[in-house]
Formats: structure tokens, C-alpha cells, sequence
């Protein structure tokens, strides 16, 4: 059962990373989401973001779409780069040698969190990394709780005259 969506168009600067990052922690503490996991989702997101910033080459704008159901958590960070080869930048990894080796680590950390993570190039419209986590929730969290609670009929609630002009 799908319990939060968030879906974020941001500029690609560096400050929109730690916005998206804000925004998702928000909202799996409100949830009440184990630390540990929170932390790993929280990390996930900002190494696809990072990697945005970094490398993506054409436009101003990515997306970012995060899902949490009772289960789990499922990031996607889409953007307007051509994309590449995980496996290739994997192999260029490995055979750097030098004492930084400062590229491929957000790809690794990414890999090691996920519980399962996804490559895909679009042409023409980006790049997308999707990611998922499966969640555990802290004692009495509301998540939970939500999962269980029967949905509203939106149907069955009162009209609130001047709502109109909000689209409601």
C-alpha cells in the first residue's frame, strides 16, 4: 500500500541535493522509519543526486520520485544526460590504481545500500537510476498504523464551497 509520493523537479545545482535530502527525511521520520534504514535511503539519494550534479550534461532540471509503501522505499533521480555503462564504470574503477581514486565510490556506496538498484539510458530524455529499500519501521511508528487504516472515499466528503479555484 502506497503511503507517501514525492516527486521534485530541481535545478541542477548543488544545493538542490541537500533540499531532496531534507525533504525525504522529513518525511520518513514523520513515518517513523528505523534509523539505520533512513539513513541509508538518505544516502542513496544524495550519491544519485551527486552524480547528477556531476555528470549529467544537458539541461537545467532533474527529477527525483520517491515511493514509500509499507514495505519499501523506492527512489527513482531521472536527468538529462545521455547515461552510461554501470558495469563499464565499474571496470574503469577497478583498474584505477591512483591514490584518490576519487570516481565510482557514490556508484558503490549506491550498489551497497540498495537492496536493488537500476540503470537505464533513455536517449533523448536522460538518464534514470531507480532504487529500492526495504523498510522497517520504529516501534509505534505511524507507518504502519497507515498501512492498516481504511482510505477515505474522497468521494464521500462534503463539497467545501471556494475550494473551485484551488482545483478542489
Amino acid at each position: 500500500m502506497l503511503l507517501f509520493s514525492l516527486e521534485l523537479q530541481l535545478p541542477r545545482d548543488a544545493a538542490s541535493v541537500p533540499v531532496a535530502r531534507g525533504l525525504l527525511a522529513s518525511s520518513l521520520e514523520a513515518l517513523g522509519i528505523d534509523d539505520i534504514v533512513q539513513v541509508d535511503i538518505e544516502l542513496m539519494l544524495t550519491e544519485a543526486c551527486t552524480n547528477v550534479i556531476r555528470h549529467a550534461e544537458a539541461g537545467d532540471a532533474y527529477a527525483v520520485q520517491a515511493m514509500i509503501t509499507n514495505t519499501h522505499c523506492v527512489i527513482n533521480v531521472l536527468d538529462a544526460g545521455k547515461g552510461f555503462d554501470a558495469e563499464v564504470a565499474e571496470r574503469e574503477r577497478e583498474r584505477d590504481t591512483g591514490p584518490a581514486r576519487e570516481h565510482g565510490r557514490g556508484l558503490l556506496i549506491m550498489k551497497a545500500l540498495a537492496d536493488d538498484i537500476r540503470f537505464q539510458a533513455c536517449p533523448r530524455e536522460g538518464a534514470l537510476v531507480s532504487m529500492e529499500k526495504e523498510l522497517r519501521f520504529k516501534a509505534g511508528a505511524l507507518g504502519p498504523r497507515l498501512a492498516e487504516a481504511e482510505c477515505v472515499d474522497l468521494d464521500d466528503v462534503p463539497h467545501v464551497p471556494g475550494l473551485e479555484e484551488f482545483g478542489f
